[in-house]
């Protein structure tokens, strides 16, 4: 949909409505036909009130006069002879001549469905609606103090001589006086009833629903788009965006385009400070508008999210360094809610999109700024969302959740509850997030399904990508609990990958397709909507619902496919394949013929077959390719892609990256990390000493040599580490240290002013009230320094020095056995020794400090830190207790 046909009403809060500048079209409502008209009814209605009371309040005024008589004269006063009189009579003429226009602007919008969705006019619109309370106060003024025309003077009274006059006045004033308060009474209720929401908190929502004209049979489709990282240092990035983009957009035309956060970079040339920077904003801003232009779609239908880039250094939202809120899409258009959503309507379904930020209300600069942060207040705008449809719309709902961060590397808030939770809740069709980049792998897909059986791991990590509960057999009663599942879809990135994907709705059935420009813009793409590739999209629901035949078994007559090109198509074909024999072999072949539909975009090709021949219960056996060919005899093939007509899920493995990223759920596991490896540390340096105190229970090189194993190997090492007591006193002390005791101090935030310092549980920060209070942020994103340092440094360094003492005691004893002197002559002949394992030792020791010392060069840069005074324990520790034991098991 290009500029598209919008039909949308005022907007509304959840017990009445409003109007949102800029955003004027948008819905919070029941039944939305219904409701809107009936909405528009009462907005005729309250017009032309205001307008019947506006004329006669300006005809009673205007036609109104009294007579007094002053000693033998009579005066005769008209509102004319006051100016303050004069100005209400034109004030009700303007209020009057607005209600009219404004209530013609009704008739039409009942008759035609026309729409507002201009900002200036919407702006001009809220300023004249505000004219009606201002004249509140005249109202107010009028009502409490209803006075004669005439002027007075204080303390001098005048006599109405005649009774008649008397009465005459006082009929003209209570008349007043109850047009004042009819007034008073329509214009507070037309007031309240247009008042504007306020923007500006993290819970705010928007949705709006858009009329999609030309879908075919409640076809449609939208554009992705993740992880751009425009940088000032890679102008590439976005060079290639300017030129690539707008052009596939312009013959895409689709129906919404996602970008889902890290718009810009945000990192210096060497990588290792993160934080803000205005001129890759404005670069974005730039590229976007021109893009925009170029493609011809509605600046409205592009949906950008806060990435964890765009929030480096970011202390506040709003704040000067939120250059988000300020240069991007939604920033520009008044889309501050953390949670915003948009249906699309199409004459069969809805289909409800709804983006979410869950970056750090507090933004930390990287490496410890990776996770996302849902809040209470997040999941419940985000149920609330999701359910608007549930039961009222008697169209069915297809819903679909996107936002930046894989549920992965999504932490709990703070009652514990995940989006995963939610989402399996209303069962949505997928979440589209990016993040992780194509560098992890082609497949970070995961199907997340509600089961007892998976209870206990599933909040930990899940070993494959798909969850299935395929069984034998299929329970089709009502009793049976619905099935509550979702696909989660990753997409690769621009930075790397040029990665755009094509994600398409066609009957509730969703399906994507993923592209890559690096090798230049792409001339025809074809995205198959039906059936679905088993392998990603296939779900249990679909499983069950056709074995129940709980579908319109319609919508499994045809072959479908989009296909996009920017040259007419001549002819394009639909090719099933059968792998059963172990090779491919053509089972069918059918011509595609375009959709017939006068409003149509020309790209949903469809071919009539017979879908029940292809039963099977193999989700691999059959296999589906488009091919299309333009006016220039150039062909385009399809991906090759497995498909199942019984909904059966192709099972495929992650490779041990994708587990690692898009399996294990990190912020439930940072803990039992963390605490396993201190105690295991603790373990090690404890129970041999523990084993000291029981003569029995000694372990000696020459016990080794006499009953060798593994387990007695080892408690000897160890044993020997404990014999060095100021190198053990020192490996206890700082386990103890990094537990209870800041690690290091930086500036965390982009201007260098406000210090953190870092714990295991998070940064230490003061909190915004600036009290003197401090509260901890950046949980579980400090998991990429704790762990690292734990697991690649301190568990290695001690287990070095423990080798380092047993290789001194091995070199002690063989000194002894040959030689055949006392102790106090063993040095002398240590030096004609070669001890070879010594020098690997020490060679690992240092592999270790360069280790380390990466890592504070790393923190260093990225929090401007002095490394004399900022590093506390962290920095110079481990060299230190290293450089001892190589110094005390240099001789024996």
């Amino acid at each position: 949909m290009k500029k598209g046909n919008l039909k949308c009403i005022e907007k509304m809060s959840y017990l009445g409505v409003g109007v949102s500048l800029g955003t004027v079209p948008v819905y919070h409502s029941t039944n939305l036909k219904l409701l809107d008209k009936r909405i528009k009814i009462a907005d005729l209605v309250l017009r032309f009130m205001i307008l019947g009371i506006g004329v006669v309040a300006a005809v009673l005024i205007g036609t109104d006069s009294q007579v007094k008589v002053f000693f033998s004269f009579e005066k005769e006063a008209k509102f004319s002879d006051v100016k303050a009189l004069v100005f209400l009579v034109v004030a009700n003429g303007l209020a009057a001549g607005y209600s009219l226009i404004q209530g013609l602007r009704c008739v039409v919008s009942l008759v035609r469905g026309s729409v507002l969705f201009n900002k200036p006019l919407a702006w001009a619109i809220f300023s004249a609606e505000q004219f009606h309370k201002f004249r509140v106060l005249d109202y107010f003024i009028n009502l409490l103090c209803p006075k004669s025309i005439f002027p007075t003077k204080k303390k001098k009274k005048f006599r109405i001589q005649n009774q008649n006059q008397r009465r005459v006045t006082r009929f003209h004033l209570q008349r007043r006086r109850n047009m004042n308060l009819l007034l008073l009474l329509v214009i507070l209720c037309f007031s309240s009833f247009y008042t504007p929401t306020t923007a500006g908190n993290g819970s705010k929502t928007e949705e709006r629903v858009i009329q999609t004209k030309g879908a075919y049979d409640s076809v449609l489709w939208v554009v992705q788009f993740s992880d751009l990282h425009f940088s000032v240092h890679h102008p590439d990035r976005a060079i290639d965006f300017h030129d690539l983009v707008g052009p596939a957009l312009s013959f895409i035309n689709p129906s919404l385009v996602l970008i889902t956060g890290d718009l810009t970079d945000g990192k210096s040339k060497d990588l290792l400070t993160m934080k803000q920077n205005e001129d890759e904003w404005m670069e974005y801003k730039t590229v976007m508008d021109s893009v925009i232009q170029r493609s011809g779609i509605d600046k409205s239908l592009f949906f950008d999210l806060r990435g964890n880039h765009d929030n480096f250094g970011v202390p506040d939202v709003g704040g000067s360094f939120d250059f988000f809120s300020k240069l991007s899409i939604s920033g520009q258009l008044g889309r501050t809610g953390s949670v915003n959503s948009v249906t699309l309507e199409t004459p069969l379904r809805k289909h409800l999109f709804v983006g979410l930020d869950t970056t750090m209300l507090t933004g930390l600069r990287g490496p410890t700024n990776l996770f996302g942060h849902p809040t209470d207040q997040l999941l419940s705008d985000l149920d609330l969302e999701l359910s608007r449809w549930d039961s009222q719309s008697e169209k069915p709902v297809t819903k679909i959740a996107f936002g930046h961060f894989p549920l992965s590397f999504s932490a709990p808030s703070g009652s514990g509850r995940t989006l995963e939770d939610v989402f399996l809740k209303h069962s949505i069709s997928a979440y589209l997030c990016g993040h992780l980049h194509i560098k992890f792998g082609k497949n970070l897909k995961r199907h997340h399904l509600l089961g007892n059986q998976f209870l206990p791991f599933q909040k930990l990590f899940q070993t494959n990508m798909h969850r299935s509960s395929f069984g034998s057999t299929v329970n089709c009663s009502s009793e049976v609990p619905p099935i509550q599942e979702f696909w989660e879809w990753e997409m690769g990135d621009w930075r790397w990958n040029r990665a755009m994907r094509i994600l398409a709705i066609d009957r509730g059935h969703v399906s994507f397709i993923d592209l890559n420009f690096k090798s230049g813009a792409k001339d025809v793409i074809i995205l198959p909507t039906f059936p679905l590739d088993s392998r990603f999209m296939s779900t249990s629901l679909s499983h069950h619902n056709y074995e129940c035949q709980n579908v319109a078994l319609s919508s499994y007559e045809t072959i479908r496919s989009l296909v996009f090109s920017d040259s007419p198509m001549v002819s394009v074909m639909a090719r099933v394949y059968d792998l059963q024999s172990g090779s491919l072999v053509l089972v069918a072949e059918a011509k595609m013929n375009k959709h017939a539909d006068e409003a149509s975009r020309e790209s949903l090709y469809v071919a009539p077959w017979n879908y029940k021949a292809y039963e099977d219960a193999s989700p691999d056996r059959y296999w589906l390719q488009i091919e299309a060919k333009d006016n220039m005899d150039r062909s385009t093939f399809s991906e090759l892609r497995p498909f199942s007509i019984n909904g059966h899920n192709f099972e495929f493995s992650w490779s041990w990256k994708e587990f690692l990223v898009m399996g294990c759920q990190w912020a439930a596991l940072y803990f039992p990390l963390f605490w396993s490896a201190l105690y295991a540390m603790f373990f090690i340096l404890l129970l041999p000493k523990a084993l000291l105190v029981f003569p029995k229970k000694i372990y000696t090189y020459k016990n080794f040599l006499t009953n060798k194993g593994l387990i007695s190997g080892v408690l000897w090492i160890l044993q020997e580490l404990c014999r060095v007591q100021t190198l053990w006193f020192c490996w206890v002390g700082y386990l103890f240290y990094l537990i209870l005791f800041p690690w290091f101090m930086g500036y965390i935030f982009t201007e260098a002013k406000r210090k953190g310092y870092m714990t295991f549980r998070g940064w230490v920060i003061e909190t915004s009230d600036r009290k003197g209070q401090h509260e901890y942020v950046g949980f579980p994103d400090i998991m990429v320094v704790v762990l690292p340092h734990l697991l690649f440094v301190v568990l290695p360094a001690i287990l070095v020095t423990g080798a380092l003492t047993a290789e001194r005691a091995i070199y002690r004893e063989h000194m002894l056995a040959s030689s055949g002197k006392k102790k106090d002559d063993i040095d002398l002949n240590s030096r004609r020794c070669n001890r070879r394992t010594r020098k690997l030792l020490f060679v690992v020791c240092l592999v270790i400090c360069t280790k380390h010392f990466m890592n504070c060069r790393t923190l260093t840069k990225a929090y401007d830190m002095n490394p004399v005074f900022h590093f506390m324990g962290y920095g110079v520790s481990i060299p230190l207790l290293l450089a001892y034991a190589i110094g005390k098991t240099r001789s024996a």
